[in-house]
This record gives C-alpha cells, sequence and structure tokens, in this order.
C-alpha cells in the first residue's frame, strides 16, 4: 500500500506540473492569458467571475484545486491499473485513453455543474484538450504507475524490470 501512496504522490505532482504548464502555454499563445488568469479560472469553478478579482489569493486557490483534481485523477487511474490486467498490460495505450477520457468528463459533465466563468470552445480546444490530457495527464499517470507499482504487466507488453542485484 505504501507504494501505492509513493505513485499517487509522484503522479499527481508530475500530472499537475505537466498539465498546468501545458494550459498556460497554451493559453497564452491564444488567448494572450497570463498564468495568474488561467489559475483564477480554475479557482472560478468554486468562486465564480468574482475569482477574477480576487488576485493572487484566488490564483493560488485556483492552484490547489489543480493539484486536488490531479490527485483525483491520478488516484483512479492508480485504482484501475491495480485493478486491471489490461490496464497494465498495455499502460501507455490505456494511459492516452484515459488521459483524454478525462478531458471530455472535466468538460462534459464536470465544469457545467460548478460555477466556472463560461467560455466559448472552439474545435482547436477541443483537440489540444484530448491530446494534451492524453500526453500531459494520462500517459504520465500510467508510466508512473508502470514505475512504482509492483504488478508485473501478464503480456510481457512492458520492458521488463532490470535485475539490479545481478550488477
Amino acid at each position: 500500500m505504501k507504494i501505492a501512496y509513493r505513485a499517487i504522490a509522484v503522479g499527481t505532482v508530475a500530472v499537475a506540473l505537466l498539465d498546468a504548464t501545458d494550459g498556460v502555454i497554451y493559453f497564452w499563445l491564444t488567448a494572450q492569458l497570463n498564468p495568474i488568469t488561467v489559475l483564477q479560472y480554475i479557482a472560478s469553478g468554486a468562486f465564480g467571475a468574482a475569482s477574477y478579482s480576487g488576485g493572487l489569493a484566488t490564483a493560488f486557490a485556483g492552484l490547489v484545486f489543480h493539484f486536488i483534481i490531479s490527485l483525483a485523477v491520478v488516484s483512479a487511474f492508480v485504482a484501475l491499473y491495480l485493478r486491471s490486467r489490461l490496464v497494465r498490460d498495455l499502460a501507455p495505450a490505456a494511459g492516452l485513453a484515459y488521459g483524454a477520457a478525462v478531458w471530455c468528463i472535466m468538460n462534459v459533465l464536470v465544469l457545467p455543474m460548478t460555477a466556472v466563468t463560461p467560455t466559448t470552445v472552439s474545435a482547436l480546444t477541443v483537440v489540444h484538450g484530448l491530446i494534451g490530457h492524453a500526453f500531459f495527464v494520462g500517459l504520465p499517470a500510467a508510466l508512473v504507475a508502470r514505475r512504482y507499482l509492483p504488478i508485473k504487466p501478464a503480456l510481457g507488453l512492458a520492458i521488463p524490470a532490470r535485475d539490479e542485484s545481478a550488477a
């Protein structure tokens, strides 16, 4: 169980940082939004439009919310990894699909139920969201799970663990 906690902790940090970096760069390039505004957008899920007048406090709240969401997403993937032989055998591919599914669930089901500031979504944003979440959310979660969890793939599709006692 201690190993699962380590996978969740490392995965959470990796996913939160990669996803936040991807989001900040994308929204800076496409909408000229600065990182503070991007984090305030995340906080607007709880605080609504008032988050944009909250300065660094609501930006920090957005960062905390982002890490909490990343914790939930990585924890769910670790649970799938531990319970599904198919997910373990095809971890990178499963991670890519999982990341894209996370984007869909967040944007279609979760965000409409929050106080997040409504925005228009372009085709580019959808494509970027699916690809970005596949590579910066799902894939890192899968690679961290495969690295830290002791369960070996059954199909032999993964690189075998190195025997360090022979070295």
